[in-house]
């Protein structure tokens, strides 16, 4: 059944050529009803997938009920990456986001932080309660992924009984949060009402033309982040070395993959809510989505094996340089056609 699944979400994530959508209704609806509701959801089923396969890790642990627990992680962090650009509503209320994935995490904090209840084996510590409330820092992917991959990881395989329910109330964290994403974006009278039917008397969006602006500056700004967060810590660039170990998911071996979701999450966005009219544009985004896309391809190793390889650490500069033409293009160019301004970036507080 997993495997259907996983099929019929790599299928979904294949996005048709764009789609003719004209009025600026019809492009909010359809980012609401069909990309955004819809991931979110596959973002729940995999996150609940994941608890039942860290359940069964700790009831009978084995070689093969630890791969499967590292699949589930992967089916569930990557659910997430095709969504983690929709940062409005539900997302970003409650530290949700940071709670999901603490990154960048330049300090190493939630390692630190992992590594000490580890050491502690306090019972106490890893409660769901005082999972959810404590440090953002160990609460989502970042913290699970260590359990799984990181050092000492291998014992889970038979039996290591703190370390596996410390994995297993992490993983019904996520699932909890997912689930308030769900209800969030299903709240009728939510943030899915003020995309969709924007009133003056919202705090968010008050107009089409803010709504509109809204999601074309979720789309530049997760381009935006992906380069600048998930890419260039890691990559050698102008001189400076290459360092694969600031790579989000590189214990995983999931940094490229990752870097795949978010791109084509907001490929997705793009291609199904018609928001973009003009066809040479429309070109023009989708070649450099191909190009992104490409390139990832031409990674093919893990990520220390990559940054020391001149053909992938070629194919990593190509993918910067599709990352910051997708920018260009979606929120200078399509900005600019729709008559909107999306033009500041989200990550330095402009």
């Amino acid at each position: 059944m997993r495997r259907l699944l996983l099929a019929l979400s790599l299928l979904i994530a294949a996005t048709p050529a764009f789609a003719q959508t004209t009025t600026p209704s019809e492009m909010l609806r359809s980012s609401v009803h069909n990309v955004i509701r819809p991931a979110i959801k596959t973002l729940s089923l995999r996150a609940d997938e994941l608890v039942a396969d860290m359940e069964a890790l700790c009831r009978m642990p084995s070689p093969a009920q630890l791969q499967a627990a590292r699949a589930g992680f992967a089916e569930a962090a990557l659910a997430f990456g095709r969504v983690e650009f929709v940062r409005t509503g539900p997302l970003v209320e409650e530290n949700r986001v940071d709670r999901l994935l603490f990154w960048p995490d330049r300090k190493g904090i939630a390692l630190k932080q992992v590594q000490a209840i580890l050491a502690g084996e306090d019972a106490a510590a890893i409660t769901p309660e005082r999972i959810r409330q404590g440090s953002v820092a160990v609460q989502g992917f970042g913290a699970v992924e260590f359990v799984l991959f990181g050092t000492g990881a291998e014992t889970l395989a038979t039996g290591m009984p703190f370390r596996c329910a410390f994995g297993q109330a992490i993983a019904a964290n996520i699932s909890a949060i997912a689930g308030e994403l769900v209800a969030g974006w299903a709240d009728p009278d939510g943030i899915a009402l003020h995309l969709t039917a924007p009133d003056p008397a919202y705090a968010d969006y008050r107009t089409q033309t803010e709504a509109l602006e809204g999601l074309v500056g979720l789309m530049a700004h997760g381009v935006e982040a992906a380069r600048d967060q998930r890419l260039l810590p890691f990559i050698s660039r102008d001189g400076k070395p290459a360092k694969p170990k600031q790579a989000l998911f590189w214990r995983s071996s999931l940094t490229l993959p990752m870097l795949r979701a978010d791109i084509e999450g907001i490929r997705r966005m793009l291609g199904l809510s018609g928001i973009v009219s003009d066809a040479d544009l429309a070109s023009a985004i989708e070649a450099a989505f191909g190009n992104a896309l490409a390139a990832i391809d031409r990674v093919t190793g893990d990520v220390e094996t990559a940054v020391a390889d001149p053909d992938q650490a070629a194919a990593l500069l190509d993918l910067l340089a599709a990352t910051q033409d997708l920018q260009r293009l979606i929120g200078e160019e399509l900005s600019a056609s729709l008559g909107l301004s999306v033009g500041f970036s989200s990550l330095d507080g402009d």
